[in-house]
This record gives C-alpha cells, structure tokens and sequence, in this order.
C-alpha cells in the first residue's frame, strides 16, 4: 500500500492567544484563517495561514496551562518561513524588534524567536 500524506498544518501551544496573533501578522505576515472554541472555555485554536500554501500553524491557549512558558526541551524543531522581497531589509525589521536569535551567516540564515520561544527559521524566498 502506498500512502501520498500531504501537510496540512503544524500545531505549537501558546501562552497569550493575543500577543502571538500580532507578533505572526507582524513578524511574518501570518493571517488568521479560522478560530474554533471550546463551549467551556479550556481552550481556544486558531490556524494562521500565509494566503498562498494551504499550509495552516495552529496557535493552541489551554485555559488551565499555567501562566509560565511551556518547557521545550532540548527538542530543536522549528518553523521555516521564506520571505519575499529584501531579504536585507526583513532581518533589519526583525534585528529592530530584538526577535534575532541566532544567525549562520555562512549559511545565509537566521531564526526568530516568537513569545513563547519557538524558534522560526526565516530564508529568502529564492
């Protein structure tokens, strides 16, 4: 049997629903696409999305998790995001927002972190 998969979206947990909405719109461009809440109130998703791949990040608030950043480990998965336009220009705008945290300048590369410090690989579009 041969499976074809295809990637629909990718799931992080965050602390304040809010900040990490403005800090995607405003660091990467990330719209929201759609909100579902639980009837209870324990938690509330929602899926941004880069109006061109059908490729959504799901922001997951859990009511009960406590105020404190969630414990990432030692896992080193991340986010990659390709931008359009002055490369140059983007790592300005995300130096300014102190949101740099790690460059390769051999490599050419660079990572963001986001509020709850998942880290975003930010590359070219070419």
């Amino acid at each position: 049997m041969e499976i074809k998969g295809r990637f629909d979206h990718f799931n992080i947990n965050v602390t304040d629903l809010e900040r990490s909405l403005r800090f995607y719109d405003e660091a990467l461009g990330l719209k929201e696409i759609s909100r579902q809440k639980a009837a209870d109130g324990s938690y509330e998703l929602v899926f941004v999305g880069d109006g061109v791949s059908s490729f959504k990040l799901e922001l997951t608030w859990l009511r009960d998790h406590a105020a404190t950043p969630y414990e990432l480990g030692e896992n080193e998965s991340h986010l990659c995001i390709r931008v359009a336009g002055d490369y140059d220009a983007v790592r300005a705008f995300h130096r300014s927002r102190g949101w740099v945290c790690f460059e390769n300048h051999e490599m050419g590369l660079y990572f963001i972190n986001d509020p709850d410090d998942y880290w975003i690989e930010v590359l070219p579009l070419k």
